[in-house]
């Protein structure tokens, strides 16, 4: 019995876990490696895709990783599925209404099997891609790509990105909503989908008790986990909305956010839970 055997901590990636040069400082490295051997599980949650994210570490990450913002939950290791949960062609008919009244909007969508089809993609779309190292199949139309998928994004421009946002908010969107963002791309998840509702899962198929489960993240995809966790861990650098949900501000990403989440953790009691000192 180690120090943290039971605890599960999980970190976004981009902007929590990789400094702004996309890497994982030493500093980090060494403390989840002492997390680990000390019992704890370790594991990534992140939007990028199963077939998108590159960085899995085996001599850090010990639990299967949470990708495609918490819709699936993927052993690299073992090259397993824990679960994904996907959105069937039935629960996505919004999407052939926002193609038609959005015509220069692209579609990505990716599958649990780990596939990647595009419909109408555009410069974004391809950068996006290409930066992802994805392998991709372009389609003629939304009814030649395959589902369930676990991710959908939208390559839109900020401008058509905040009108397809309005549209969506009053359209209905069968099985989906989407994560509201000012940005280039608009991606939609499963509604009963998130990172959030995705940690909790994944800590109750490792049998882990959910007031040992903590979470450190920086961007507004992470607010729903931030929530969900007994307690929240936010660095210096994340949004202000993901800072109000913190049980701790922690330094910024390239000064070993994730490292201090860990010293932090070790001083909890025994028995942590909601509302704990930290």
């Amino acid at each position: 019995m180690g120090r943290f055997t039971g605890f599960l901590l999980a970190s976004d990636y981009d902007g929590t876990l990789a400094d702004s040069r996309g890497e994982i400082p030493p500093f980090v490295r060494e403390k989840l490696r002492y997390f680990c051997a000390q019992g704890g599980l370790f594991t990534v949650c992140t939007g990028r895709s199963r077939q998108g994210f590159h960085a899995f570490d085996a001599s850090l990450m010990n639990a299967p990783a949470l990708v495609a913002n918490g819709m699936m939950a993927y052993d690299y290791a073992a090259g397993r599925t824990f679960f994904a949960d996907a959105a069937d062609r039935a629960g996505c008919a919004v999407l052939r209404e926002a193609a038609v009244r959005f015509p220069s909007v692209g579609f990505e969508l990716y599958t649990p099997e780990g596939q990647t089809y595009v419909f109408r993609p555009d410069g974004r779309s391809r950068r996006h891609l290409d930066n992802q190292q994805i392998a991709y199949t372009e389609v003629a139309s939304l009814d030649e790509a395959p589902f369930p998928v676990v991710k959908l994004m939208l390559s839109c421009g900020r401008e058509t990105g905040a009108q397809l946002q309005r549209f969506f908010d009053h359209a209905d969107m069968g099985c989906l909503k989407y994560i509201p963002t000012g940005g280039e791309m608009v991606e939609l998840l499963r509604a009963d989908s998130g990172k959030g509702a995705g940690l909790l899962k994944l800590a109750d198929m490792l049998g882990i008790a959910r007031n040992r489960v903590f979470a450190v993240g920086d961007g507004d995809n992470d607010l729903e986990m931030l929530a969900a966790a007994a307690a929240a861990f936010v660095p210096e650098n994340g949004c202000e909305e993901a800072k109000a949900l913190a049980a701790k501000i922690v330094p910024s990403n390239d000064d070993g956010a994730v490292g201090h989440v860990v010293d932090l953790l070790e001083k909890t009691e025994a028995e942590p839970g909601p509302g704990i000192e930290i």
